[in-house]
């Protein structure tokens, strides 16, 4: 029986490498001993901000260096924790740095309360009779947009003190997800047994084998079903902690607080999920011919995600990857190939599963590391479009880190995601025009129409969700299992059409999506995409000054709003035209598809 490795049995070379962030675990000690004195120091400077400019930018200036030196032990600890959950070790760790932010949040509560105390006039007076504070103006200002929102000092302490019992749900699903639940096993499609896990789930459900495919998605939920009630408690109280905190800082929902942090404001939202359910017959057609050539008198939700065209017929190993994201990515500059080549050479990527390691994949580092990723490697096509996606937060990171001050070397969620897939439509079309084989081509645009639908419909259909429940509670519904299972089988069914079977299985799969725990992250995913759409062509034109614009956006940070940001990259997010072309570029490649595979399969 294939069996996952132990962490220690992972060769060197395909681990990160986090000695350059401290050179071992007494570093991390150093480190903590040190952000707890300076979150005493931060707390006397209360009351002390408005004497001059000077002193604003002192105690600024003090500020950010203490969170700075948090952020670089939590992503040591969030990281050593991600490469083994199991590991008790590591556990502690991390519960060190949660609870040491809870900490430095309580010391520093103050400073929002005390800045937003000030009269706007006299508040710019300050910034304006200190020079160096002109580098911190677009953090005033971003302030002063909540300044209907915050609270007084005592009360912002309050719920500071208390961010740890807040991400309490969180964590415990996450344990329970990813350390605790014991998968079966299966059987893959030589007939071997393997231990399922969630990195192998999506292996096996891209099995041109039938019985494969349902074997891998009944086991799995299996285990999921065992624990609904849980999860269904984890999920509840995060919702609640969402609500609750948008309540207490007079937001009307905690849609609003959410995307408010992120200066969005809810027309983009609002026209995202009316345009997607405006383009659902999109979707339904390219699941009734899913089913059309795969020959299946019923259609599965386990059989949407093995390719249409038959087994896949690219399949690259880790080291041809690297080449071949080079390659793809080579439209992006010198420059850009040569810090990818970077990330490749240093050991920034932890690349393969081992037990008890973080399932899925993300880029992560802070602004005095190294970016870092964490795949769980399969030698598919699928792997390769993951190492692209988080290559491109990776650089999004080096580039933003390298052009601007730590006060702005970050950038908001919602551009995130931009970065990562550009580069994943990058990929599409390097492949589209390297392969020529109908197969290989027909393959290809499978992949491109699979990922439309896993990330603009499927991400789409999760918000849905989310707004669903958040609102419901607020409303006093309480959100047991069998009520969030009732609303995600009857929105799930809307999502894909009559041509799918509505397995029960399926109402279930809530609980095992980690990002409803993220508070209204996973829209942004959808808008991501269908931006990256309009950028991609756009840097594909051949236009020096429109890929030079786009490099900028990497390099912009939070120097700006996000939605400037992306209007100075060339695409305006609150219109619906970027979405209106990501629909038309997979109404296209639909159309090709289609052709392509009928005259295959003849």
């Amino acid at each position: 029986m294939k069996q996952i490795p132990e962490r220690s049995a992972v060769p060197t070379a395909l681990t990160w490498d986090l000695t350059t962030i401290y050179p071992d675990d007494s570093g991390f000690d150093q480190a903590v001993a040190t952000v707890k004195a300076q979150a005493q120091k931060v707390a006397q400077l209360q009351g002390k901000l408005a004497t001059s400019g000077e002193q604003l930018y002192q105690v600024t200036a003090a500020i950010f260096d203490l969170n700075r030196q948090l952020e670089r032990l939590y992503v040591y600890a969030s990281l050593k924790n991600d490469q083994d959950t199991s590991n008790a070790h590591a556990q502690d760790l991390s519960g060190q740095a949660e609870s040491l932010v809870a900490t430095v949040a309580a010391a520093t509560s103050w400073y929002e309360p005390e800045v937003l105390g000030l009269e706007p006039a006299t508040l710019q007076g300050l910034i304006d009779a200190e020079p160096r504070l002109a580098d911190y103006q677009h953090i005033f200002d971003v302030l002063g947009q909540r300044r209907d929102h915050t609270l007084s000092a005592p009360e912002e302490k309050l719920l500071a003190g208390a961010g740890d019992i807040f991400g309490a749900s969180a964590k415990t699903y996450s344990v329970l997800s990813d350390a605790d639940l014991q998968f079966p096993v299966v059987q893959d499609e030589e007939g071997h047994d393997v231990r399922l896990s969630e990195g192998l789930y999506g292996v096996l459900l891209q099995s041109t084998t039938p019985k494969v495919r349902e074997q891998a998605f009944k086991a799995l939920y299996s285990v999921y079903q065992q624990f609904r009630h849980t999860f269904a408690s984890t999920l509840a109280s995060e919702v609640k902690t969402h609500n609750y905190t948008a309540q207490v800082r007079h937001y009307g929902s905690a849609r609003e607080a959410a995307m408010s942090s992120n200066e969005i404001p809810a027309v983009v939202y609002d026209t995202l999920v009316k345009t997607v359910n405006q383009h659902l017959d999109s979707l339904h057609q390219y699941v009734g011919l899913r089913k059309e050539i795969l020959g299946l008198p019923e259609l599965h939700m386990y059989d949407l995600y093995t390719p249409i065209t038959g087994e896949p017929s690219l399949k690259y190993t880790y080291p041809e990857a690297q080449q071949e994201a080079l390659k793809a990515l080579s439209v992006l500059g010198p420059d850009y190939v040569a810090n990818v080549q970077k990330m490749f050479d240093t050991r920034a990527i932890d690349v393969v599963e081992n037990k008890g390691k973080r399932t899925g994949a993300y880029s992560g580092g802070m602004y005095d590391t190294k970016p870092y990723i964490l795949l769980n490697w399969q030698d598919s096509l699928e792997s390769l479009f993951t190492l692209v996606h988080e290559m491109g937060h990776s650089m999004h990171s080096h580039y933003t880190r390298s052009n601007q001050p730590y006060q702005y070397g970050d950038y908001s969620i919602f551009v995130a995601e931009i970065a990562s897939t550009t580069n994943e439509n990058l990929l599409t079309d390097y492949l589209l025009k390297t392969q020529t084989d109908p197969h290989v081509r027909a393959y290809v645009l499978n992949h491109y129409l699979d990922g439309f639908k896993g990330t603009v419909y499927r991400q789409t259909q999760f918000a849905e969700f989310e707004d669903y429940i958040h609102t419901q509670a607020a409303a006093g519904q309480s959100l047991t299992a069998d009520f969030m299972s009732k609303f995600y089988g009857d929105l799930n069914a809307r999502y894909y059409g009559d041509n799918v079977i509505s397995d029960p299985q399926i109402a279930d799969e809530w609980t095992r999506i980690p990002h409803f725990y993220y508070n209204y992250y996973v829209y942004q995913y959808s808008t991501g995409f269908a931006a990256a759409t309009t950028l991609s062509q756009r840097i594909l034109s051949g236009d020096p000054a429109k890929r030079d614009a786009y490099l900028n956006y990497l390099k912009s940070g939070d120097s700006a709003s996000p939605l400037e940001v992306m209007k100075r990259a060339g695409v305006d997010m609150t219109q619906p035209d970027y979405l209106d072309r990501a629909f038309k570029t997979f109404d296209e490649r639909l159309a090709e598809f289609t052709k392509l595979a009928r005259e295959l399969k003849k």
